[in-house]
């Protein structure tokens, strides 16, 4: 009796715990420096699908420890969103805490080539909601990449500066 009571609470300590990741990558031909200043812009998210506007006063540059609120698209509940780490012009990772029983992490990488300018853009999820939230959020997550490089290229494209990707590439 005492063996049956005992594997009764070890599989009641269990929990059931999912992680969910997802890499996107987009070529831009914008700059390096153009684009990173569209990542760490934290008071102009209107680019991004899901986030309608963050309390994070203009001008502020985003550090480790740095934590502020955004407001989503969908509902009018606010989140808080942790900033991890910088590496300037290269990477920026933060922690999005909305609800309990869901943790994720995006990180953003940008990287300069021949062809143009990679933005690499991953997110994780975790926990015992990350299913149910992931089935939910995909169809936005998958065009925060490209709406960003969309944003920064038509910010970048003024009448004097047109440039196409195709002729930074492999320019002889």
């Amino acid at each position: 009796m005492q063996g049956c009571l005992s594997k009764f609470i070890q599989r009641q300590k269990r929990r059931f715990c999912a992680s969910l990741v997802r890499t996107y990558r987009e070529i831009s031909s914008a700059s390096v420096d153009e684009l990173w200043q569209k990542v760490v812009d934290l008071t102009d998210v209107s680019w991004h699908p899901m986030l309608k506007s963050t309390n994070v006063p203009y001008g502020l540059v985003p550090k480790p420890g740095l934590i502020f609120q955004a407001m989503t698209r969908f509902w009018p509940i606010p989140i808080r969103i942790f900033v991890e780490r910088v590496n300037p012009k290269q990477m920026l990772s933060i922690r999005v805490l909305a609800i309990p029983g869901i943790e994720e992490r995006v990180i953003y990488q940008v990287e300069s080539t021949v062809c143009g300018t990679y933005l690499s853009y991953s997110v994780t999820l975790r926990g015992w909601l990350s299913p149910l939230i992931w089935s939910l959020s995909r169809p936005y997550v998958d065009k925060v990449a490209r709406s960003l490089v969309e944003a920064t290229e038509k910010a970048a494209l003024s009448p004097g500066k047109k440039k196409s990707l195709n002729d930074s590439c492999f320019d002889f």
